[in-house]
């Protein structure tokens, strides 16, 4: 019988590829749904869907039935259109009655008339609770959870009255970040650049010296398609560039019409851009959907929201972080840069203006230290083994596991240190110019740069990590440092004498804007999902048990903020990308930008492991020891599995100070995991890190 199943299931015929992906998209699922009901992967189903000979598949049983049942029942309730539109191609818009530019103006200033009356049926400018119903043939529930939970972010006044962005769906309507809908009419992607310039999309400044947020417009799956964009890129590796090629007919008709694209090409988050005229810039950021602009790992859940919901979500980042630009390592980066930019206008000698730098910004290109470059830089050519700058987050596992004392204990409880990057960057003097070499120099905590100073005679509480080396063993010899890092073993009593330095004798604060403007945007944030920042420390408690199921919109805000500290800190460093084409000692496209800066990555993740390391030595003093520590995830064994009955009190009840501390603001602590002691015992035994999976998630990968 099973055999005759397999001939009726091969024998049925399915849908054309293309009507396959119409049908999904119609029903607002995507492929990851699809992969996950019939437990196949997402490659799979975007192979049965591929019109390329080369790429596509057809389905094999068992799952060919089920996929045929769905698409059965999917076609019932999507009849293809009486007239299909045409494919999008560069020939078509040639013979357009009116110009991109024209037509978009039109459009945004013609009076409000029904759908109906709309050619294309194109909509006027509407609330989402009328175009949802028509835009969207099927919003999922968490989506239509996630509107109703994150207040929609106002749209722009003046120059912006758009708003910082639009979600473009497969009907032509772009929606807004306040619940607004635009139509767009745009037929191809440059027309869609005009569009975009022309529909009052954008955001001001942060600085008065810095440059208006340029328009983002994301398109989903089905916008891609109707643009001529392929569902996937075939080359996802960066020695590929995870771009289009250059022969695309996109990337073609792009150059073709005088617009030009950045060195990273037409990828996932493509910038489109000319020269500026009588000083307003022409640039417009694209984020394609279906290219994963939006990772899960930093936008958890984005791929499922429905247009309207997923530019509420990107527009509360917009409003409280910065129209995203790129990943979040990108804007993490970019971040910096509109916070505090390079240059401003100043008055030349002879009375006219000139470029003149920003106190307090990263102005010049400067090339690292040797001890501070990587291993593939110019700089470190010819460096011995052992010089470089080894200032790394966390990854120690205590030495001989548990004590007979602690093996009385049932649990294990790991406590997460909240934005702990973020929290380092706060008030941190950091090199402002290029580093200059001295020998024999005295000590200066106050000065940034690297010293290499011999810290092997201090001696610790073999129950702790060494505060000095990422892996919590004690240095064997001379090393170099951060600044951080040496003022820390001044500050334990021991005497420093380096032997030689780099130092920069032109620094000041420059993360400080970027801290206080990433930290208002976490609070405001967990404020949304229930974690205010007046709660009890038991309130704080309950409030985080289930604080990301109480609203996945703000749970994806919360997951991208926190990305975008972490992702900004590590570009600090961007490594060589292409590396099958790379050579050492040859430069790469990221040195050649100020913000380039390997320094003062370290100088945050020194301060980061500094600080956790202060605070486990206060817990020390009250009997409590860690047995592993993973960046700013630490594990205690503890008497229950409630942080509350793990964390010193004085005698008066309150937190113990200097020692970890439950609360929502950065450098405080929220319970990441707890598990039965003999767990951590088996982790151990086998040579894993237990802060790495006291939370289970797989994801959880350090610092960077």
């Amino acid at each position: 019988m099973n055999a005759v199943d397999a001939l009726v299931a091969r024998s049925r015929v399915l849908p054309s590829p293309a009507e396959r992906r119409r049908l999904r998209v119609a029903h607002g699922l995507t492929q990851q749904e699809v992969a996950d009901a019939l437990e196949v992967r997402r490659a799979t189903v975007g192979a049965w869907e591929s019109e390329d000979p080369a790429r596509g598949t057809e389905p094999r049983p068992p799952e060919r039935d089920a996929y045929a049942r769905l698409l059965q029942q999917l076609a019932e309730l999507y009849p293809p259109p009486t007239e299909p539109r045409p494919p999008v191609h560069a020939e078509d818009t040639q013979t357009a009655p009116e110009s991109p530019s024209t037509s978009a103006r039109q459009t945004a200033s013609a009076p409000l008339t029904p759908m109906s009356s709309r050619p294309g049926g194109a909509r006027p400018l509407e609330s989402s609770s009328a175009s949802a119903a028509t835009s969207v043939p099927r919003a999922r529930p968490a989506a239509r959870k996630a509107a109703s939970e994150v207040a929609a972010a106002p749209a722009g006044e003046g120059r912006y009255p758009a708003g910082p962005l639009a979600v473009l769906d497969g009907e032509g309507t772009a929606h807004l970040t306040d619940g607004r809908t635009l139509p767009c009419p745009a037929g191809s992607v440059v027309e869609l650049v005009d569009w975009a310039l022309e529909a009052g999309l954008g955001a001001g400044r942060l600085h008065r010296y810095g440059q208006d947020a340029d328009p983002l417009v994301v398109l989903t799956e089905a916008a891609a398609e109707r643009f001529g964009l392929p569902p996937w890129l075939d080359n996802r590796s960066f020695d590929d560039g995870m771009r289009l090629a250059e022969d695309h007919l996109v990337v073609r008709e792009v150059l073709g019409a005088g617009w030009k694209l950045t060195r990273r090409g037409f990828g996932p988050w493509p910038r489109i851009y000319r020269p500026a005229e009588a000083g307003r810039r022409q640039c417009v950021q694209l984020a394609v959907l279906g290219w994963d602009a939006l990772e899960d790992r930093a936008w958890p859940g984005a791929d499922q929201m429905a247009p309207a919901e997923l530019a509420r979500m990107l527009g509360i980042y917009a409003a409280r972080v910065i129209t995203p630009r790129g990943s979040t390592a990108v804007t993490g980066l970019e971040l910096m840069t509109a916070l505090r930019p390079p240059t401003r206008p100043v008055r030349a000698a002879g009375g006219g203006w000139a470029s003149g730098p920003v106190p307090g910004s990263l102005t010049d290109l400067v090339d690292p230290a040797p001890p501070e470059a990587p291993s593939e830089h110019p700089a470190a050519a010819g460096r011995e083994a052992g010089q470089e700058l080894d200032e790394e987050a966390y990854d120690w596992v205590r030495p001989g596991g548990f004590t007979d004392a602690e093996c009385e204990l049932p649990y294990v409880i790991g406590l997460d240190v909240n934005m702990a990057f973020a929290a380092a960057a706060n008030r941190l003097t950091v090199g402002l110019s290029a580093p200059v070499h001295t020998d024999g120099p005295r000590f200066d905590k106050k000065v940034p740069g690297c010293w290499y100073v011999d810290l092997s005679h201090i001696e610790l509480d073999p129950r702790l990590p060494s505060p000095f080396t990422p892996t919590g063993e004690r240095p064997a010899g001379p090393a170099w440092y951060a600044t951080p890092t040496v003022a820390y073993a001044a500050e334990l009593g021991h005497h420093v004498a380096p032997l030689e330095a780099w130092l920069r004798p032109e620094s000041g604060a420059y993360l400080d804007p970027w801290y206080e403007r990433l930290r208002d945007a976490y609070r405001a944030t967990m404020a949304d999902l229930g974690v205010a920042k007046d709660l009890s420390e038991a309130e704080y408690v309950d409030a985080m048990a289930g604080h990301k199921e109480a609203g996945p919109a703000a749970a994806a805000v919360l997951a991208a903020v926190k990305a975008t500290v972490k992702g900004g800190i590590g570009k600090l460093r961007e490594r060589a990308q292409g590396k099958a084409r790379f050579r050492p000692g040859q430069r790469w496209a990221a040195l050649e930008r100020p913000t380039w800066r390997p320094d003062i990555r370290a100088a945050v993740i020194a301060t980061a492991r500094v600080n956790m390391h202060r605070k486990m030595m206060k817990m020390a003093s009250h009997g409590r020891y860690p047995v592993a520590v993973l960046s700013d995830c630490i594990v205690y064994p503890a008497p229950s599995p409630s942080p509350l009955d793990l964390l010193p009190r004085t005698p008066d009840g309150k937190p113990a100070p200097g020692t970890f501390r439950l609360g929502v603001s950065p450098g405080m602590v929220k319970l990441e995991g707890a598990r039965e002691l003999w767990w951590a015992a088996e982790i151990i035994e086998q040579q894993y890190n237990p802060a790495r999976h006291i939370k289970d998630d797989p994801t959880r990968d350090g610092e960077e």
